[in-house]
């Protein structure tokens, strides 16, 4: 399934999407920008300390509600569209019921196990007990209320056409967040025969009856990096920083990069792609799966 089927199918207006759920590396942004192209509206979005694929959305107009720890341009420093809308209500109002990565994992946790919530003490004491009408106190403990997303959209080395994907590197939340969600987007830099997947069960992130699209999109996580594929593009990054202080230079970005690009074949072309591919690799040892 292409890329543009996927969204427009499984991402209508309104939905509630978990994205970027392994923290830093794995960010789906090709994604992220098809959702941008079809005009999404009123979308939650759901993560942990979530990168500028948060900040290009809510820039592009496309969120009401953010449930998440951290928007931002990690070495950049501030997410420039996500302090507008909080402070400016520019380019439209931003609901936001913050988290730590800790407390949006046992929200999704809750999620995927169909109970209303899980405790926990690591948020006493902090203010983000005020934003979020999701947490209460009882008993002593903070009591964090489940966050069910209608998709998690999930990049991936490898995955095969049935949606069994495997992963490495750091996950973050990723497990819970696909297992929380109603459905499952799976996007890979490589389309793999099943064989390749079911020599190594234990690699599998979720079960795939969770999965409904399966998008080979190569390159689908830059900027940020993908383990054994792709190194992370801090001039990019730099760039986009500089870019988005201002809402023209915003608007000026999201024009060249996403909004007059078609798919992200043609965004590569944009970039010199190959000087961010992985050429030392570090393969880990073979698992024997043998049993007679």
């Amino acid at each position: 399934m292409t890329m543009a089927d996927a969204i427009e199918r499984f991402v209508p207006d309104g939905s509630t999407v978990a994205m970027g759920t392994a923290l830093e590396p794995l960010i789906p942004f090709a994604a992220g920008h098809e959702m941008i192209r079809q005009r999404r509206r009123d979308l939650e979005l759901v993560g942990p300390i979530s990168d500028a694929l948060f900040d290009q959305l809510i820039g592009a107009g496309c969120v009401r509600r953010l449930t998440a720890a951290w928007v931002g341009n990690v070495s950049e420093g501030l997410g420039h569209c996500y302090r507008r809308a909080c402070e400016q209500g520019v380019p439209g109002a931003l609901e936001v019921h913050d988290h730590s990565n800790f407390s949006i994992s046992l929200a999704l946790w809750a999620a995927a196990w169909n109970v209303p919530s899980l405790p926990t003490r690591s948020l006493l004491g902090s203010d983000i007990l005020r934003t979020n009408p999701n947490l209460s106190v009882g008993f002593g403990l903070v009591h964090v209320g489940a966050v069910r997303p209608d998709v998690a959209v999930i990049h991936v080395q490898r995955a095969d056409a049935l949606g069994r994907a495997h992963v490495w590197g750091p996950l973050g939340i990723t497990e819970e967040a696909g297992l929380a969600a109603d459905k499952v987007i799976i996007t890979c830099e490589e389309l793999a025969d099943s064989g390749v997947i079911l020599s190594d069960p234990n690699r599998i992130l979720l079960p795939e009856t969770k999965v409904v699209a399966v998008v080979h999109e190569p390159g689908g996580a830059h900027p940020w990096p993908v383990q054994g594929y792709f190194k992370r593009d801090h001039a990019f990054y730099r760039h986009y920083a500089e870019q988005s202080r201002s809402e023209d230079g915003f608007a000026s970005w999201m024009k060249r990069w996403v909004v007059d690009v078609p798919d992200r074949a043609s965004y590569l072309q944009g970039l010199d792609i190959e000087s961010l591919r992985i050429h030392h690799h570090k393969y880990s040892a073979p698992a024997d799966f043998g049993d007679e």
